[in-house]
């Protein structure tokens, strides 16, 4: 194998496969990258077993020239080592070159490095994804909706279930739901253009995460396939593999109240910063736990109380209040990161009573739901 390389398309497609390498696989050799040199192009491939992610470097893309004098072949490289040496070459091409033995010979400018590559024919073969069924959807759109609800995810292990994103599509419609039983985040988009659906599809959350990292914000769209237990996201030159979780995700649908007792809508930022200020004496409680009351006169008090340090209260308006006067407590960090999460400037909430799971959504968009599971306080 030999070929000729762009220095900054090398280290961009480095970076992406490297978020799917760990330093103690199950499979020694998924300690590396393996790097595949076809007559069109270079593919890079970092797999943990969870997750695996193919990066591919065309020969030449609009009239740029990334990759030449291409000898085809394969080998499998120390991921521990490749990455650094890559970034620290001198020169802005690099010249990588493999021999019989599996040694490799890295070249730019004046520097050059040797290193023992592995046997690309004992690197695992990937999953072949059947991608007939598959449905396609803008990349921000999609972005947004992994940001909007894979932080309520559980990190505790205890439910491993919980630990990912339930995906579910039918009527045209892709929904996201994350719990980690004291919280939940949900968002919907409309599908157009597929018959495609499924139900109960749980990816883990740290998948979506390492995914949203990857993709870059931009107009183009990514094609998304699931089968039993894989699911692909695929872009023009990138596919991103992850396994799913196994078991049955929760039925959520039934801890959305659908009557309120009390309801506000109020400046998302306003509240937030308020919330924010609160919570800062309320940081030995192990909740963080900060208090709403509605008061009279379109106003409500945030409130902290911590026994040892000290207490905070603070008014904030808000631009409409209906139905029974409330005092509630719930964890600071939650509203906190369901707020963040609506990229709107108002939201509307609505309480069912002072120990009932209270909803957050944007006015006038019922697409985002945040729901939030107060705190008891005595």
């Amino acid at each position: 194998m030999k070929f000729i390389i762009q220095r900054e398309q090398l280290i961009s497609s480095v970076q992406n496969v490297m978020k799917a390498v760990s330093s103690r696989p199950v499979i020694p050799i998924l300690t590396g990258i393996k790097i595949e040199a076809k007559e069109h192009g270079i593919t890079l491939t970092g797999s943990d077993s969870d997750v695996s992610i193919e990066s591919y470097i065309p020969r030449e893309e609009d009239g740029n020239v990334n990759v030449e004098q291409i000898e085809e072949g394969s080998i499998v490289l120390q991921a521990k080592y490749f990455p650094d040496i890559v970034r620290k070459l001198p020169e802005k091409t690099v010249e990588i070159e493999s021999d019989s033995s599996l040694k490799v010979t890295i070249r730019s400018g004046k520097a050059e490095f040797i290193l023992n590559g592995q046997d690309a024919d004992e690197y695992p073969q990937l999953p072949k994804i059947q991608t007939d069924d598959s449905f396609e959807i803008p990349i921000d759109l999609l972005k947004s909706m992994i940001k909007q609800t894979v932080f309520a995810v559980s990190t505790m292990e205890t439910r491993p279930i919980l630990t990912g994103v339930n995906l579910n599509l039918g009527n045209n419609v892709l929904k996201f739901i994350a719990t980690d039983s004291h919280r939940l985040a949900s968002r919907e988009v409309p599908i157009s253009n597929t018959n495609l659906e499924f139900k109960n599809i749980v990816v883990p959350g740290k998948s979506l995460n390492e995914l949203n990292k990857i993709l870059a914000d931009s107009e183009e769209t990514v094609e998304i396939s699931v089968t039993n237990n894989q699911i692909l996201f695929r872009t023009k030159y990138l596919n991103f593999l992850s396994r799913l979780l196994d078991g049955n995700y929760p039925e959520t649908s039934r801890l959305i109240p659908d009557q309120y007792k009390t309801q506000i809508q109020v400046k998302t930022k306003e509240l937030l910063s308020t919330i924010d200020r609160a919570s800062l004496l309320a940081k030995e409680e192990r909740n963080n736990v900060v208090r709403l009351t509605t008061l009279e006169s379109q106003l409500i008090e945030i409130s902290s109380n911590s026994p040892e340090i000290g207490n905070v209260t603070e008014d904030i308006g808000v631009q409409q209040m209906e139905g029974e006067e409330l005092k509630i407590s719930f964890s600071s960090k939650y509203m906190i990161d369901a707020l963040k999460a609506i990229e709107y400037d108002e939201v509307s909430i609505a309480f069912t009573g002072a120990m009932r799971p209270f909803v957050i959504r944007p006015v006038n968009d019922d697409s985002i739901l945040q729901l939030i599971l107060p705190v008891r306080t005595y």
